[in-house]
């Protein structure tokens, strides 16, 4: 679809839709939507989002653009929205929703609940209520707690909330979430007032995306591209790493050519040469997607990484017995050659033990060493099941046949 035509049909969408199907467009075309819009239109959608999103659309635009659409806006949201933009978006702070309150603690429930009236009626959302003494958090008050007795003291419902420093790291506030699944989490400042919450479906919002990211790396795609992006860019997206595959390719055939005799000798392993390769990738890519989730969501450390490591070979282990048994009985019926399905059996089984030794080590290697584990592993790990695979097959099939 071209540009004008896409434009046209966001048009066409009613004002109050526009603003969350903006939000699920990549960063890319946020940016050039919004570039292509009046003034007026942005602002007319805005109104229909919560302050968050505003601000994440804002970010899509350059400074001078924003700043005009930020002077248009109600006073009341132009501050909270200037207040949050100071914030870099990857940290705990860009994260960050202003709808909560402060309540201190030898308040009643009565009390509470007037402040948490007056908020809704001021904009016409439900806050996140936390408890302060002197200006210090002491956790949260569930919105069940406010169908209590009017005149009991909020200290008897006081729950703990999970907090984190203002400028941590999106994998900090990722890790503290799996640690205390379906909560808020309060956002700090370095005197550790309260300056924000983050709220846990944003924080979900936050993983899907992570996890989308390191999966579309792994397929060597640009997390950009969509299905109706043109040729060229989708050329331009792929073409690197299809190079680097065909480099590979040429190594694991320097492999097979060491065993040219033996291939010339017995044309039948021919014919299963593709199936053991083809094995130990896919084996290798199972493994793979495992570990680079476990990544993506903050799963493994150090401490894992052997059990991960012994796990995955244990379990190649079991397939290959599996998978191997079934190729040998396979050559055994078809081929009436027992040693052949001896020498697949085997094979089979070593290499999909080496595609769970590689499939893990490798994107742990990679994330030790600072770089993606998912931008490049996957051909990496093919490259290594390829020519052990080859080399064991037709290395076995060399002594024995």
């Amino acid at each position: 679809m071209n540009e004008d035509k896409r434009l046209k049909n966001f048009r066409k969408l009613p004002v109050n839709r526009q603003g969350f199907l903006l939000l699920e467009l990549s960063r890319r075309l946020q940016g050039k939507t919004l570039n292509q819009l009046e003034t007026e239109e942005i602002i007319n959608l805005l109104r229909y989002l919560d302050l968050g999103m505003v601000v994440d659309l804002l970010q899509c635009l350059n400074e001078k653009d924003s700043q005009e659409i930020i002077k248009k806006l109600k006073e009341d949201i132009k501050k909270k929205v200037e207040f949050l933009l100071k914030f870099d978006r990857k940290t705990a702070a860009g994260l960050m929703n202003l709808d909560y309150i402060e309540v201190d603690k030898n308040l009643t429930i009565r009390e509470v609940l007037k402040k948490v009236q007056e908020y809704e009626k001021k904009t016409k959302k439900f806050p996140e209520i936390l408890v302060v003494n002197k200006g210090f958090l002491l956790g949260e008050l569930e919105a069940r707690s406010l169908f209590t007795s009017p005149n009991n003291k909020i200290a008897n419902y006081i729950k703990k909330v999970p907090s984190v420093k203002y400028n941590e790291k999106e994998k900090v506030v990722i890790s503290i979430f799996k640690n205390n699944p379906h909560n808020q989490i309060v956002v700090l400042d370095e005197d550790k007032s309260i300056i924000g919450v983050i709220y846990s479906d944003d924080i979900l919002k936050l993983i899907k995306r992570e996890t989308g990211k390191d999966l579309y790396s792994f397929a060597g795609l640009r997390k950009e591209e969509k299905i109706d992006d043109s040729f060229l860019i989708k050329v331009k997206n792929r073409y690197k790493w299809l190079i680097v595959n065909l480099g590979t390719a040429f190594l694991a055939a320097s492999v097979v050519s060491l065993f040219q005799p033996t291939i010339s000798k017995f044309v039948l392993l021919a014919i299963y040469m593709p199936i053991m390769a083809g094995m130990g990738g896919n084996a290798g890519t199972q493994t793979l997607v495992v570990v680079v989730r476990g990544l993506a969501l903050q799963k493994i450390d150090s401490k894992l990484a052997r059990k991960i490591v012994l796990n995955e070979m244990m379990t190649g282990a079991v397939n290959g017995i599996i998978n191997g048994s079934i190729v040998a009985l396979v050559a055994i019926f078809f081929n009436k050659n027992p040693l052949l399905g001896l020498i697949l059996g085997v094979s089979m089984f070593t290499n999909l033990i080496i595609a769970g030794l590689f499939g893990t080590i490798i994107p742990l290697t990679m994330k030790k060493l600072g770089k993606d584990p998912a931008s490049s592993a996957a051909v990496f790990i093919t490259t290594a099941t390829d020519i052990s695979g080859f080399f064991i097959f037709l290395g076995l099939a060399t002594i024995l046949l």
